[in-house]
């Protein structure tokens, strides 16, 4: 039995990992920065070790003694600035990291395929986004998040390269599941009207994977030490715009009536719209209407290919059960 260390343990992310590392007998410490978190964490089985990820001297300490480390936690959505992204993003990753190499452990770092920068991924269609893609392409002005995912990674292989550190990065899309705050969530308010705008046709694989599948997929790569580098965990099963909805609205009991818009119409709006708000905010970060189009209306560009081949990664949950499991969890929230 070895010791692994979870940051994010009460997050999406972490309440799926935190399960499976303790069904294969680790022994499970997460940060905690309150002692609610630390009472929510103890109900996941998981210890307790208090930290903050913006206190270096907390992450130090609390990676002392574990054999590897499962950085899930971060901001995603925050009308903050980029201070507070840089602080809770980037530097985190880097103090992680070298706390990591200094023990001797193991990273799995949890980013994310914003680092591709989402002003150009839709680009080629389908399946076009590998981890050849690259993290260099341009961002979309003041999106605080995928500037620090990506220089939270590049940190991460600054480190990886001095030390001989060996770290994964696991890229997911949009992540969704049980206890979600930031996308299924907004589903779940949108289903219960009963009504719902469904950009285009709808019949584009939507770029989403399951938390408990992204949760397998750091599994795989800590039972792999020698992969090493980024991985897109972005293709978990094909599911259309409208066949979520639907399901989701199955999964919730509602009978759901869905309203077509054209593309067009979504995009220019979307444009319009986030050019007031930067007028009226220019300090803010990116509103995301215009990103919320692109996800909703283009298909899946993301490839899972090596994290399938190096990782063997296979999603354990098919996307109909997982879209049902989490409306399920909504309708009895």
């Amino acid at each position: 039995m070895s010791r692994v260390l979870v940051t994010g343990g009460t997050g999406l992310v972490g309440r799926h990992v935190i399960p499976l590392l303790l069904a294969r007998g680790e022994e499970v410490t997460a940060l905690a920065r309150s002692k609610a978190a630390a009472d929510d964490l103890r109900s996941l089985g998981a210890e307790p070790v208090a930290g903050d990820l913006t206190d270096a001297a907390s992450l130090d300490r609390a990676v002392g003694g574990a054999a590897a480390v499962v950085h899930a936690g971060a901001v995603v959505l925050s009308r903050g600035d980029w201070r507070l992204y840089e602080a809770t993003n980037v530097t985190p990753t880097r103090v992680l990291a070298h706390a990591c190499a200094a023990a001797g452990a193991r990273l799995i770092h949890i980013s994310s395929v914003a680092v591709y920068g989402r002003k150009t991924t839709y680009d080629g269609g389908a399946s076009s986004v590998t981890e050849a893609f690259g993290a260099d392409r341009p961002l979309f002005p003041g999106d605080h998040y995928a500037r620090s995912k990506r220089e939270a990674e590049q940190a991460l292989w600054d480190v990886a390269r001095a030390t001989g550190l060996h770290a994964v990065a696991l890229r997911p899309c949009v992540i969704y599941g049980p206890g979600d705050r930031q996308f299924a969530v907004r589903v779940a308010r949108v289903v219960r009207r009963g009504i719902a705008p469904l950009i285009g046709p709808g019949d584009n694989p939507l770029g989403v994977v399951y938390a408990g599948n992204v949760a397998a997929a750091v599994v795989a790569a800590l039972d792999r030490p020698a992969a090493t580098g980024p991985f897109n965990v972005a293709n978990d099963g094909v599911i259309s715009a409208r066949d979520f909805l639907t399901t989701f609205a199955e999964g919730m009991g509602v009978r759901l009536r869905l309203v077509r818009v054209p593309r067009a119409a979504a995009w220019t709006a979307a444009r319009g719209a986030d050019a007031v708000l930067r007028l009226l905010r220019p300090r803010a970060p990116m509103t995301t209407l215009k990103t919320a189009v692109q996800f909703l209306a283009n298909p899946n560009p993301y490839v899972s290919a090596r994290a399938e081949r190096e990782l063997e990664w296979r999603p354990a949950v098919a996307p109909r059960e997982a879209v049902l499991r989490t409306a399920r969890w909504f309708a009895a929230a």
